[in-house]
């Protein structure tokens, strides 16, 4: 079995070392992170160098082209808000924007700031080891020649995505399967058609919710293979009108101020409810998911201040969405498979387009794996004593999240490796740097809210403090930061408490590495945008409390 969609390097055949390659900073990875990183240090005066193993810009919005494929922030707010002309030139067309626009987007960010003449496309990092004499990363890399290259620098900033290395589960007889493979998450460019075919999908996560109403309306018959049911509720997705444009055109600086208030940063646009869902009645609660429900979004889960606090005001939403499901889904018993018994939001809610409809339709069946282990076969899946052939085979099975890409690297410090430093789960500092791995910095990493919030505010709030950074050693003559353990034991203890006081951890979900099997359960994101920034600040403004710098 080969999944298509994959990017196959050779192994390395050649070793180049060219003196010439000496940078200020290595970036790894060219999505919305790294680009923004690039900028901003070319602004700034620094050398930088992107390496990026796709051919083109973009990160998980290149990759995952899988059908139906949607942002689940408004495309007003999920975009870059440090250049206003960038703001004002591009026209978004739709509430939330799929995956080609979002690819066009990035491209046309590439284009406009000449990024790609600094960007080694079709690159992977193999490597990075830090040489304590003179502070200074010598990263090894693979083109698609074959041939390693050594680049030195500074600083090395890992730009790699939350969600960016795929998780393919080890079923057994995966490999025997002769028909067509794809993973969701490095979807084939040149699409796929399904018409007539009989497909299984495997997950019932966010890749699965948005793809699975595309494919049923192609395959002949589509079967869903589901381990734990998720809660998702309607997208309502729709065009963009000239006069919403306009509006948030004409201040958009206001919108990402208040964005940036908000604990997602996004959705200050939305009303909030400031009171509990305990404290009103059983009407009024019900008319206020109802009406949420009908404008669809994370606004569902705004109506009340407790939903992610307090279990038993979880439970009145969680029903809510139970009774439409079982009001939508035609099948008793599919109703059941499909109702979640979690509470709500402790996997991240999905938005959907027609998702629980579809199980109505005569070509779609749901299958129940929960206590019946998958098994592929040569011509199709089989579970609880029953094969399903089927012609193509979808794996929805997510990521290893937020980790996966920064281990494949072999990143090495003075006296450890980052793997070494991660063996009991990840351990950083702010979420932007690991003790025993002087001048790395990771963008969106562990510890900082990341997948809790609309990226872009994060990628952007995590580029400027790292440029910052920066530009305060080179003013100083510094050659070396590194976070002390102490700082960074206090960070995950911190960390650790803020999400015990969510509902968060309550799932067995990706935000802990659950869905990757052997994966230490840790949980991974920081809740809170607007307090997190202010300590990020506030460490920069003490001298850079917590860190060593020589």
């Amino acid at each position: 079995m080969r999944l298509r969609g994959f990017p196959t390097l050779p192994a390395g055949v050649v070793h180049v070392s060219d003196q010439q390659d000496q940078f200020d900073a290595v970036i790894v990875g060219a999505g919305f992170a790294g680009m923004y990183m690039l900028h901003t240090l070319r602004e700034h005066g620094f050398r930088a160098r992107v390496f990026e193993v796709a051919d083109d810009v973009g990160g998980t919005w290149y990759w995952n082209r899988y059908p139906g494929a949607r942002c689940d922030v408004d495309s007003l707010e999920y975009s870059y808000s440090f250049s206003p002309e960038l703001e004002q030139e591009w026209e978004w067309t739709e509430r939330y924007a799929a995956q080609p626009e979002i690819l066009r987007y990035a491209q046309h960010v590439a284009d406009r700031f000449d990024l790609r003449r600094d960007i080694r496309f079709e690159t992977r990092v193999l490597s990075a080891d830090f040489d304590d004499a003179d502070a200074r990363w010598t990263v090894v890399t693979r083109g698609t020649d074959g041939s390693e290259r050594t680049t030195r620098s500074q600083f090395l900033i890992m730009a790699v995505g939350c969600l960016s290395s795929t998780n393919l589960p080890e079923f057994p007889g995966r490999d025997s399967f002769t028909g067509d493979s794809f993973h969701t998450g490095t979807w084939p460019h040149d699409g796929v058609d399904f018409t007539g075919k009989r497909v299984a999908v495997i997950g019932t996560g966010s890749s699965a919710i948005q793809s699975i109403p595309v494919i049923a309306q192609q395959a002949a018959h589509l079967t869903v293979f589901q381990r734990t049911p998720t809660y998702t509720v309607p997208a309502h997705n729709r065009p963009l009108t000239p006069g919403e444009i306009a509006a948030v055109k004409a201040d958009y600086s206001a919108l990402r101020a208040a964005n940036r208030q908000m604990s997602g940063g996004f959705g200050a646009t939305y009303e909030r409810g400031d009171i509990s869902a305990l404290a009103v009645d059983d009407a009024t609660r019900t008319a206020e998911y109802a009406k949420r429900w009908d404008i669809g979004g994370f606004t569902f889960l705004g109506g009340f201040n407790d939903l992610i606090l307090d279990e038993q005001a979880n439970q009145t939403a969680a029903e809510f969405v139970r009774q439409k499901i079982a009001a939508t889904v035609q099948d008793p018993a599919t109703a059941a498979l499909l109702t979640p018994s979690h509470v709500i939001a402790c996997k991240r809610l999905c938005f959907d387009t027609g998702y629980y409809e579809t199980f109505n339709r005569p070509n779609v069946s749901l299958v129940d794996v929960s206590n019946a282990p998958i098994e592929i076969t040569a011509t199709g899946v089989r579970t609880g004593g029953v094969e399903h052939e089927v012609d193509a085979i979808v794996y929805a099975t997510g990521f290893d999240a937020m980790t996966g890409s920064l281990l494949k690297i072999d990143a090495r410090g003075p006296e450890t490796t980052l793997r070494e430093a991660w063996a009991a789960g990840p351990r950083t500092y702010l979420g932007l740097a690991v003790h025993g791995l002087p001048n790395m910095f990771t963008i969106s990493g562990p510890g900082s809210p990341s997948v809790l919030t609309n990226m872009i505010t994060s990628i952007e709030q995590h580029v400027e403090w790292i440029r910052d950074c920066l530009v305060a050693m080179r003013e100083r003559g510094l050659h070396r930061i590194e976070a002390t353990e102490a700082a960074q034991d206090a960070w995950v203890d911190y960390v650790n408490a803020v999400a015990d006081m969510t509902l968060f951890p309550r799932c067995n979900s990706w935000y802990l590495g659950a869905n990757v099997p052997g994966k230490t359960r840790v949980f991974m994101p920081l809740p809170g945008f607007p307090p997190y920034a202010e300590q990020c600040a506030s460490v920069a403004a003490a001298d850079y409390e917590g860190f060593v710098l020589a």
